[in-house]
């Protein structure tokens, strides 16, 4: 199959089928992205908590692309098989004011840089005796848009975008339904590590090199909307093993999602130690939201789950 790349260069922040392909592949192409991370770089190692108020939120999700594949035509589906990840050597979660599931209850900027030097072990370092385990994947990935205009990158779509699906990892697939010819695919935000709802409003986001095969398939009707395929097995590092969940009841499955998180972090406080900004960072990065419970309303019941494995002895057992 041929085999093309992407490079930085090829940024966009809006989704458009109006946007010139960066290139055009055939059906079932393997594509390599270079793709700088959720805030288009302007986080670094170097980077200090004082420098947080100037960052420019406008760079946000940045998308890197697009590429029409031949053939591709609305009704159709655009299978993305996801190959190979590599994530930079460092990574960063941040506590961004305004932004968050509790962004009124967390007012100041946090920064953590994270040493992804532990990567190839399936851990990353939270904290002494905290291991966060590392299940690299993309954050955006989509087609364009069927209408004329521009749209944001920062919210999920029916084609795809910034969904944030921590399951469509190495030897996964995700399916997308396209919507203007040649589909017009393009990906980004790279994350080593994420919680199901990425709570905090960050995972640990990082620069990723990405090697993705696109695929056209037709007769399926029933994808409309983001479908994925899960790999075929999971590494150890990544079974989460037993939980600790606090669960949130609301008439409002929002309300009742903060409720359980909130719960949470006060569990992390008192029986882990962290700061409340710690656990709240902590469970973007590892704590998964769970619908548990639907349909006895007029409450929901969500959970906050924690997995235990991430708390290690002092000596690193």
């Amino acid at each position: 199959m041929a085999h093309a790349h992407i490079t930085p260069s090829n940024i966009h922040l809006k989704w458009s089928k109006n946007i010139p392909p960066a290139l055009t592949v055939a059906s079932g192409s393997e594509l390599t992205f270079e793709l700088r991370d959720g805030l288009n770089n302007q986080i670094t190692p170097a980077t200090t908590l004082a420098d947080l108020p100037g960052l420019d939120s406008a760079q946000a999700d940045p998308a890197f692309g697009p590429v029409f594949v031949e053939g591709a035509e609305p009704g159709d589906v655009l299978r993305v098989d996801i190959l190979e990840l590599t994530p930079a050597p460092y990574g960063w979660t941040a506590i961004l004011p305004g932004f968050g599931l509790l962004a009124d209850e967390f007012p100041t900027a946090q920064l953590k840089i994270w040493d992804l030097g532990t990567i190839d072990k399936g851990y990353a370092e939270f904290k002494k005796g905290i291991r966060v385990p590392t299940r690299p994947f993309l954050g955006v990935m989509g087609v364009a848009p069927p209408t004329d205009g521009e749209f944001g990158t920062i919210p999920p779509y029916h084609w795809g975008g910034n969904i944030d699906c921590k399951h469509v990892t190495e030897g996964a697939s995700l399916y997308l339904p396209v919507q203007a010819p040649g589909a017009l695919f393009s990906c980004g935000d790279g994350h080593a590590a994420q919680g199901d709802g990425e709570v905090c409003g960050t995972a640990i986001e990082t620069p990723m090199r990405a090697r993705l095969r696109l695929s056209v398939e037709k007769g399926k009707p029933w994808v409309q909307s983001p479908h994925y395929l899960t790999a075929p097995t999971a590494p150890l590092a990544t079974r989460r093993g037993q939980e600790y969940a606090a669960l949130g009841i609301d008439a409002d499955v929002r309300e009742a999602a903060r409720k359980g998180l909130r719960s949470a972090i006060d569990w992390l406080q008192a029986e882990k130690g962290l700061s409340r900004e710690e656990a709240y960072m902590l469970c973007s990065v590892v704590a998964d939201l769970k619908i548990v419970e639907a349909v006895d309303m007029p409450h929901y019941a969500v959970a906050c789950a924690v997995p235990l494995g991430i708390f290690v002895d002092e000596d690193g057992a």
